[in-house]
């Protein structure tokens, strides 16, 4: 699944409650990703995720069709966990220093088998390296599905920036 158009149909919305623990289960996914705990990070999502970052053109744009900065599934997700904290990744060697902001969290029920939420949040996140400030700042897209151990798991994570183009920095090493 890479579009949050086709589970929408019929989404009622969540109570308080669980969009406080929605709201919670995404501030300490910014804290995992933030503190580079990325394993930990990548064990909340399901077997079938998938992680987008649609190009800064094209923010709306569909994986099956158009350029992706990021189009992960879940195999290519943990290739890139696993690269990210090897020196090989010299781009993040040493880690960047990061911090993620997020707002504007809204929340829906949509159902279906697999009872998924769907969910929208903006972010900023502030990137720092000897002497460099980056800032990305965006809207995501996600669908949760409920879990367990994690709470929920996502099923869909979707990051598309606000963004004219990668410049200044020119890059994306890091996950948003």
């Amino acid at each position: 699944m890479t579009s949050t158009e086709t589970e929408t149909a019929g989404a009622v919305g969540v109570t308080d409650a669980e969009l406080r623990r929605i709201e919670q289960f995404l501030y300490r996914d910014a804290d995992l990703l933030d503190d580079w705990k990325l394993h930990e990070w990548l064990a909340r999502f399901s077997a079938d995720a998938h992680y987008l970052v649609p190009s800064t053109d094209l923010p709306t744009g569909d994986p099956d069709t158009d350029l992706m900065l990021v189009s992960d599934d879940r195999f290519l997700l943990e290739q890139r966990v696993n690269s990210l904290l090897t020196r090989a990744a010299h781009a993040e060697y040493p880690h960047s220093r990061t911090r993620r902001m997020i707002s504007n969290i809204r929340a829906s029920q949509v159902g279906g088998p697999r009872d998924l939420r769907e969910v929208t949040a903006n972010f900023a996140l502030y990137r720092t390296r000897p002497g460099v400030l980056d800032t990305y700042v965006g809207r995501y897209r996600m669908l949760l599905a409920p879990d367990a151990e994690h709470e929920y798991v996502f099923v869909l994570r979707r990051a598309e920036l606000v963004l004219d183009s990668l410049r200044p920095h020119g890059k994306l090493s890091v996950i948003l």
